[in-house]
């Protein structure tokens, strides 16, 4: 499975996962495999379904690939299907999805070919019952009869990783009343960001608001004794940028345990920041 280049009529170009393609050069790699090592995502948290808007990227209908035209669903209300689950790694972490994010293989992600970008889906291995919640933000697979593509993580924790596919059952969830069966209230409610002095973890800066709060939800699970905040800094350039900061740190916080972990979710080089 390999990532192409779709093409959108004739100029709009997003980024998806596919078996085939001619853009190999965009990769440092030939081939997809899992890290060089196993890494434990047992501490890994399902996606938390949350209400978002469609994403500006990936959502063009229809769009082709390779010759053959998909289109994208209005909606996600009521989708269930069965079909057969592959999964992507390597390769393609740290690149960008379809949406304009940026893959993370330990992250509970996934790409589907007709979905709304983004979609929440329960997903069940039917081989042995498994279950995760994932958050689809990428296009794919593009290879023969496959129903979906999910993050190395998501892989690992429905066990299919040496296998390599798996025969599942998708089921899109609604947000809000996910949440109302939770008693989640929302994020700007129930996770407050303080503007507290200290020193931070800064693990990335995004352009798009929305790959920021991605990776605020990716981290705040697992790092639960700590906030984790967004910061809208815009230049001299009127650019903005969401820096996502962790902190602020203690004094019994262990920087080098806490910058290992960031690192093994796949969130490279975070740097120490001051605020303010």
């Amino acid at each position: 499975m390999y990532r192409i280049f779709i093409i959108f009529l004739s100029t709009l170009v997003i980024a998806g996962c596919s078996s085939t393609g001619g853009n190999s050069g965009r990769y440092s790699m030939k081939h997809d495999k899992a890290p060089d090592r196993p890494v434990d995502v047992s501490h890994v948290k399902d996606a938390v379904p949350r209400v978002e808007p469609k994403s500006r990227g990936g959502n063009k209908s229809p769009y082709t690939v390779l010759g053959k035209s998909y289109y994208v669903m209005s909606s996600s209300q009521g989708y269930n299907e069965t079909g057969t689950a592959s999964w992507y790694g390597k390769k393609f972490h740290g690149h960008k999805t379809s949406n304009g994010e940026i893959y993370d293989m330990y992250g509970m992600s996934a790409a589907h070919k007709s979905l709304p970008l983004p979609t929440y889906l329960r997903v069940t291995n039917l081989a042995n019952g498994r279950q995760v919640i994932v958050r689809v933000n990428d296009r794919g697979p593009f290879h023969g009869k496959r129903l979906i593509d999910l993050s190395y993580a998501a892989a690992s924790k429905l066990d299919f990783l040496k296998h390599g596919t798996a025969k599942v059952r998708l089921e899109a969830i609604d947000p809000k009343a996910w949440q109302r069966s939770k008693g989640i209230v929302s994020s700007a409610v129930a996770n407050p960001q303080p503007s507290v002095a200290g020193r931070y973890l800064q693990v990335g800066a995004y352009s798009s608001r929305n790959s920021a709060e991605y990776v605020e939800e990716q981290l705040r699970p697992v790092l639960n004794d700590l906030a984790v905040i967004i910061r809208p800094v815009t230049g001299s350039s009127g650019r903005t940028l969401y820096r996502v900061q962790v902190g602020p740190l203690r004094s019994s916080t262990s920087l080098s345990e806490l910058t290992n972990q960031v690192e093994q979710m796949g969130y490279s080089n975070p740097r120490l920041v001051d605020y303010p």
